[in-house]
């Protein structure tokens, strides 16, 4: 999850500070701010998404560090949520193919992080450690 995290973070900083560079890495094709249209509103949904990104990225190291359990399970569906959501505005025709990989991401994730919970749950004895984030 701390994996997740950082790389969720670091999208999220290039985001905010080359916007076209994020696009890039997303096999999305950047168009020059002086041939944007009026009206067109791409910087300011990829400004709050990636700021959104960068949070996210560090909630989950910090859930990470905590080893708070319960915030992963929670993850779970909803990252399998963004999956089909992203699946589906893809096959829709609403984006380009290459924001298929962004919903493959989500999905991968989500089966990893459950997969590592149940098999950690299997592994570790019934009373062993807590399920929320650890006080100091």
């Amino acid at each position: 999850m701390a994996v997740f995290g950082v790389l969720a973070a670091a999208m999220g900083a290039v985001g905010l500070i080359d916007p076209d560079a994020l696009l890039a890495i997303m096999n999305f094709a950047p168009v020059a701010g002086t041939r944007r249209v009026a009206g067109d509103h791409t910087l300011i949904f990829l400004t709050a998404s990636s700021m959104a990104a960068l949070n996210m990225g560090v909630y989950y190291v910090l859930a990470s560090l905590s080893d708070w359990k319960a915030f992963f399970r929670w993850t779970v569906p909803f990252r399998l949520l963004t999956c089909t959501v992203f699946t589906l505005t893809v096959v829709g025709g609403r984006a380009p193919s290459g924001f298929l990989a962004v919903g493959l991401w989500e999905g991968l994730g989500a089966v990893a992080t459950g997969m590592a919970l149940y098999f950690e749950r299997r592994r570790a004895p019934a009373s062993a450690g807590t399920d929320g984030p650890v006080a100091a």
